[in-house]
């Protein structure tokens, strides 16, 4: 046998030994005067407690990797429903001005309108808004109180944005 065989059986000798280390139940690693086949003979039985180690290893990870994604779609289902809310509070919002009422004020001069809607709940004034042609609404806009238009200008905007604008 040259030095480089028996350098190679020494290198790997010690690399099973580590590997029995980590196996906790294999063989203890053979002397370092052991025969070939005294080598072999461990290998072989430190090779299903090596693999059966690196399966549980795995499948270590596979359940953190899962745990993680369970975490992951909880979030996206609480966010699905967040989103679901909002637009049933919108549609609501808009429903508000039914369309017998949107087209009383088609009718109305812009000039007439105004004060109307002013006097009207903020809510209900802004999905008639919503409702009318933009033409007509900006119309009535111009001819309101700066203040009220500027409260109603706020809540259309704000029915505009999604929860993730929000914050």
């Amino acid at each position: 046998m040259t030095a480089r065989t028996a350098w190679r059986l020494a290198a790997a000798t010690l690399l099973l030994a580590s590997v029995s280390a980590m196996a906790n139940d294999t063989p203890a690693a053979p002397p370092a005067n052991a025969s070939i086949d005294e080598i072999q003979q461990y290998c072989s039985n430190v090779v299903d407690p090596a693999r059966d180690r690196r399966y549980l290893m795995q499948k270590q990870d596979l359940e953190k990797l899962k745990a993680d994604v369970d975490v992951r779609m909880k979030a996206l289902e609480e966010r699905r429903n967040e989103y679901q809310d909002w637009l049933k509070r919108r549609n609501d919002f808009i429903d508000k001005a039914r369309d017998d009422l949107v087209e009383m004020y088609k009718n109305i001069k812009p000039i007439d309108a105004a004060p109307r809607l002013a006097e009207v709940d903020v809510y209900v004034a802004a999905a008639i808004l919503m409702k009318l042609p933009p033409r007509l609404s900006g119309q009535i806009l111009s001819k309101m109180d700066p203040a009220k238009v500027a409260k109603l200008t706020a809540l259309i905007s704000s029915a505009a944005d999604t929860p993730a604008k929000k914050g």
